[in-house]
């Protein structure tokens, strides 16, 4: 049996909501555990995961619409602390006796919140706070009148219902988002519910390392597990959790498949088993990697590619590593992946959410591969696998590095992979990592992809001659979580030192673009 954890759950009811997993992150932030559930899940399946307080989250639809997802039956009569947010709220007030219409007006973004002294009692979640403030709206219908029982406490120039309480029963309600950063006060919001809601803020860092260290503990016993270490920061902080649980127990496979960048593979191969003293099998596949990828320049085959070569290259390794513990008598019966909570959420996993994408967390690893999986990490978002990562002693470098593609350089090359593309590419993006590291910049910027647009030419001027060489493209991107992105304003002398470095230490590349496409449209990577 899995150990009882030691922390209250608050459980985000969606109902189609862009900020859902924005929602629980909040929460987290103020040292609760958070889950999502569908929207679709009984009121008796909620209650039965006995949760400490739920929120209602935004949604595209109207509460009068056809079709629209309703409150689970029985919910708001639970007893359970809720607060409803935008759709949720409606909800609220829709469902307890208030009024919701289309007024005709909607209020989209920036939007000024007036708050409203309560008569004979001071407000839960606004007493004290400044009024005017900066909230964040997204709705066009109206909360026009309050529920029977509840105070209404705020209210902006189009919304005369904008938050409203009922302390006696539990109920609370805005009609902003205060998980948004735009929400001048939304923290503050979050932390006031979820103290009037008794919950314990005793989701640490260090409890949740224990915790699961004690749960792969009790899921592997005595048996070997095995975990594919690609470099990122997932994977490695799965692989250290293990490692702290189980010891020399796990082999970790690290695939050198020839398409990193500078310096990654000795940072693998060194730092992280420096930092970790984990067992490291290295599977040297960078000659069959490049002799599959020759002659091949349409993405979508490259994919194809380099994952069938890295399951090929990840059944060598197993195979060898399988065959050393039957020597001792042993068993490989695990396979430890890095699946994060969003990847749970996406793929329907965990609280019964719609299925969205499936995910596959070491390369594409096929599922009759036939081990038992170890997900250490799939209760966490990727800013909490950073900070278990740093609690579990890993360097800097692996914690902080910016995420990177599977395939790796292969999907930054436009055009065919080649020995001496991948050495101009792999030059130009280490000076780029260089000077956004020395300009500060580094915590900044989500994501910086160098491209190399190497079937294309542009005349130059090089030492005083002219220059026939490859143009590079910037990438550098901000994002939380790379749903949505938009390019990073770097500084113009950052952007004018890469420049000058890369043309002159990189002779074949004579000019550098910049990527200034937000996404959507655009994608993060350009294949």
């Amino acid at each position: 049996m899995h150990p009882v954890p030691d922390h209250d759950t608050v459980l985000v009811v969606d109902f189609g909501a862009q900020y859902a997993q924005l929602i629980a992150r909040r929460v987290r932030e103020c040292q609760v555990h958070s889950e999502i559930v569908p929207a679709s899940m009984p009121t008796a399946q909620i209650l039965a995961r006995q949760p400490k307080a739920i929120i209602l989250s935004g949604g595209p639809a109207s509460v009068y619409a056809p079709g629209a997802p309703p409150v689970p039956p029985g919910l708001l009569e639970s007893g359970v602390p809720i607060l409803g947010i935008c759709y949720g709220f409606q909800l609220m007030v829709s469902g307890l006796g208030g009024a919701v219409a289309r007024t005709g007006i909607g209020e989209y973004g920036a939007t000024r919140l007036d708050l409203h002294a309560p008569p004979g009692a001071a407000a839960t979640l606004l007493t004290g706070l400044p009024s005017p403030q900066q909230v964040w709206m997204s709705h066009g219908d109206c909360a026009v009148t309050a529920p029977p029982g509840f105070t209404v406490t705020a209210g902006t120039a189009v919304t005369a219902v904008a938050a409203m309480e009922d302390r006696g029963r539990g109920l609370y309600g805005v009609q902003f988002h205060p998980e948004v950063m735009h929400t001048e006060h939304g923290m503050a919001v979050l932390r006031r519910f979820l103290d009037a809601a008794g919950c314990r803020r005793e989701w640490t860092m260090r409890s949740i390392i224990g915790e699961q260290v004690a749960r792969v503990r009790d899921q592997v016993g005595g048996a070997r597990a095995i975990c594919g270490l690609s470099g990122g920061v997932d994977s490695a902080v799965a692989a250290a959790l293990v490692h702290r649980a189980i010891g020399s127990r796990l082999t970790c496979v690290f695939v050198d498949h020839g398409l990193l960048r500078q310096g990654e593979a000795e940072q693998v191969e060194q730092d992280f088993v420096a930092a970790t003293g984990v067992d490291l099998h290295v599977e040297d596949a960078a000659g069959e990697f490049l002799a599959a990828l020759a002659g091949v320049a349409d993405p979508e085959e490259k994919r194809k590619i380099i994952g069938r070569e890295f399951i090929r290259a990840f059944e060598r390794a197993t195979a060898q590593i399988t065959a050393r513990a039957g020597a001792h008598g042993e068993t490989v019966q695990f396979l430890v992946q890095g699946t994060l909570y969003p990847d749970v959420v996406e793929s329907g996993g965990g609280s019964g959410a719609a299925s969205i994408k499936s995910h596959h967390n070491v390369g594409g690893l096929p599922a009759d591969l036939g081990f038992e999986l170890v997900e250490p990490l799939r209760d966490l978002f990727k800013d909490e696998v950073r900070r278990a990562g740093a609690e579990l002693g890993l360097p800097p470098a692996i914690v902080g590095r910016q995420p990177f593609p599977g395939p790796g350089l292969a999907i930054r090359i436009v055009g065919e992979v080649t020995p001496e593309r991948l050495r101009i590419l792999r030059a130009a993006d280490a000076i780029v990592r260089a000077e956004l590291s020395a300009a500060g910049l580094d915590a900044q910027i989500w994501q910086c992809p160098v491209v190399l647009l190497a079937d294309v030419y542009s005349v130059g001027v090089q030492g005083d001659g002219r220059s026939y060489g490859h143009p590079v493209v910037l990438r550098p991107v901000t994002s939380e979580d790379a749903m949505t992105a938009d390019w990073a304003r770097l500084p113009d002398s950052v952007l004018t030192t890469i420049a000058a470095r890369i043309t002159g230490e990189v002779p074949e590349i004579n000019r550098v673009v910049l990527d200034v496409t937000s996404k959507p449209p655009g994608t993060i990577e350009w294949e």
